[in-house]
């Protein structure tokens, strides 16, 4: 059995806009199971332990919405911990196996501006775990540099929401950087599908994914690297 430390975002205003965000409920339900039906053991926390927001957009129902989110949603254990999460504060990454990030635009915000996160990306990365995000999750990457004091991401493949697909939802002026750009200008590799298309990425521990459809199979690959 592996821990498996998820970090969300807690932002639930998509800038200066008023306009309600938070993280992508699939992002988030998705992975959470697929390492749960695993049999490895999952913590999900955030910055202070503040409640963590669905961003609207994503709260699908009925046939519209992903298997994963109508079982989130349906599950009082999950949902409590929506409300209640941990503190990454309290908590040290070395004695997780996997740290993932899902998206979501509330990560543009408090997590790629926290220093804590920064620092704890480096540290589960610089300690040998697998690091994991999907979408706008590697936004927590903004800041987060290895022993070294390199990006984590430069020199290597990384996927997440493409510029194409932020001009596409209308947000280009909402967000505080466009994250496929900044991702190359750290020196990454960014890789992609077509704009809604499922593609997640590995480059030895890390792993990343395009879009909420990639999901899945980001959740996959950190399992297939967690043996």
């Amino acid at each position: 059995m592996a821990r498996i430390l998820i970090l969300s975002t807690a932002s639930d205003v998509l800038g200066d806009t008023g306009k309600p965000t938070g993280v992508w409920y699939e992002e988030l339900a998705t992975p959470y199971y697929a390492f749960l039906d695993a049999g490895h053991e999952v913590t999900l926390v955030t910055l202070g332990g503040k409640a963590i927001p669905i961003d609207p957009n994503s709260d699908a129902t009925g046939d519209d919405a992903p298997a994963s989110v109508t079982r989130f949603r349906a599950d009082t254990k999950a949902t409590a911990l929506l409300k209640t999460p941990g503190r990454l504060e309290d908590e040290d990454v070395t004695a997780y196996d996997a740290l993932y990030i899902p998206g979501g635009h509330g990560a543009m915000f408090d997590l790629a501006e926290s220093d804590l996160a920064a620092k704890a990306i480096g540290k589960a990365w610089d300690s040998g775990k697998v690091v994991a995000s999907v979408c706008h999750g590697p936004a927590a990457f903004a800041n987060a540099l290895d022993a070294n004091g390199d990006p984590i991401v430069k020199g290597r493949k990384v996927s997440a929401f493409t510029d194409s697909e932020e001009r596409a939802v209308g947000l280009v002026e909402a967000v505080p950087f466009l994250l496929e750009t900044r991702l190359r200008e750290l020196g990454a590799e960014f890789e992609s599908a077509g704009d809604w298309q499922p593609h997640a990425v590995v480059d030895g521990r890390l792993v990343t994914g395009q879009n909420p459809a990639s999901s899945e199979a980001a959740a996959d690959k950190v399992l297939a690297l967690l043996g």
